[in-house]
């Protein structure tokens, strides 16, 4: 049998051309079903971003100096971490790195952003890895802004220092790290002390800090009262304890008082080199004048050969009463000498530039 006949069939039976318009409905029905019943691509995962704060800890300069506003790291592909914002605070010999990122990542079941593979949750330490550093942080805080909440608060602080760090400290300084400026000495004042190579500083000080779940921190330490505070300038490193958060940084009123001091016991040589008129001075300012001096022998209590009990005068010390016009401040707490409180039986020194003197406050007139 021919397998097409002369009058077109297919083996004698289908005609061909009816056979090639089956075939063709019959590819056509097969491949729309194929489209239909295959699944097509997924739709990508939703993603979103969120900002969030890390406390890194201390870091080596060389490491901070590497530590840029912009680097990225991603953990996988499906989440990216982007630092924003950078806030560095000196703490001990090293330096103190708070960080603000953002993170990206894929939404989960709940609407949750999660980022390699779990949420940003408080307390969860993050790696960071680029080209130049690795590092890892904590998560502190989580939110909508792409930068810290940091404040320029300022500070006024108390600190005994050598005599040369005392000449260093100037109004104008800077305090900065990896070419960032942390603080800035706004005015400094320099007393004497009872040590001839020391000084008390109080300096008032500009502090940029870092807030933190409604808490001020520098370097880790609370900003208030009684705590104390590391600047570490170019030329000298100044621990500081925090005598006033805020305000006008006032010392307090000024005012002049006469204070009677008394010293006991001292050489006659050293008790006649004080004499009325001399002065101490802070620069241009006066912050002492003796105004009389009264010396007279101590007293010494001896058994005579009898084994009588007598007073007598010490051949050689004196017993020296001094009043004094002290500049003084009057603060809340009461009067202050130098930023130290002022009050019978406190002990002032006061430097004479020929003599420095260590007396005990009698009485403050008003």
């Amino acid at each position: 049998m021919e397998l097409i006949d002369d009058e077109g069939r297919l083996f004698g039976a289908v005609n061909v051309i009816d056979a090639l318009v089956v075939l063709l409905i019959a590819a056509v029905v097969v491949a729309g079903a194929a489209f239909v019943l295959t699944d097509g691509p997924a739709p990508a995962p939703e993603t979103d971003t969120t900002y969030a704060t890390l406390d890194v800890g201390t870091v080596s300069p060389y490491i901070v100096d590497a530590i840029e506003e912009g680097d990225t790291h991603s953990p996988d592909s499906a989440s990216t971490l982007r630092v924003t914002d950078v806030h560095l605070t000196p703490q001990g010999n090293q330096t103190r790195v708070i960080l603000r990122v953002a993170l990206e990542g894929e939404l989960n079941s709940q609407d949750s952003l999660t980022y390699a593979g779990a949420p940003p949750r408080l307390g969860r330490t993050l790696d960071i890895t680029t080209d130049r550093y690795q590092i890892n942080g904590q998560i502190r805080d989580v939110g909508d802004n792409d930068a810290l909440a940091t404040t320029q608060q300022r500070v006024l602080l108390s600190s005994h220092v050598d005599a040369g760090t005392a000449a260093a400290v100037t109004s104008g300084d800077e305090i900065r790290l990896s070419g960032r400026t942390v603080a800035r000495i706004e005015n400094v004042t320099s007393y004497a002390t009872g040590e001839p190579t020391t000084r008390q500083l109080l300096v008032a000080a500009t502090l940029t800090a870092h807030r933190q779940q409604d808490r001020l921190r520098f370097g880790g330490t609370p900003v208030r009262r009684g705590q104390t505070v590391t600047l570490p300038a170019s030329e000298y490193t100044l621990d500081g304890q925090i005598e006033q958060v805020g305000g006008e940084l006032s010392l307090g009123t000024a005012t002049t008082r006469t204070v009677t001091l008394r010293m006991d016991e001292v050489r006659e040589d050293f008790a006649d080199a004080i004499e009325p008129g001399m002065v101490e001075r802070t620069g241009d300012t006066t912050v002492a004048r003796i105004t009389s001096v009264k010396t007279e022998p101590s007293l010494i209590i001896t058994t005579g050969e009898n084994g009588s009990v007598n007073v007598v005068d010490h051949p050689i010390n004196r017993d020296v009463t001094i009043a004094a016009d002290l500049q003084l401040r009057e603060t809340p707490s009461g009067l202050t000498f130098k930023g130290e409180q002022l009050r019978q039986g406190s002990t002032v020194t006061l430097d004479l530039g020929t003599v420095v003197i260590e007396a005990t406050v009698v009485s403050v007139g008003g």
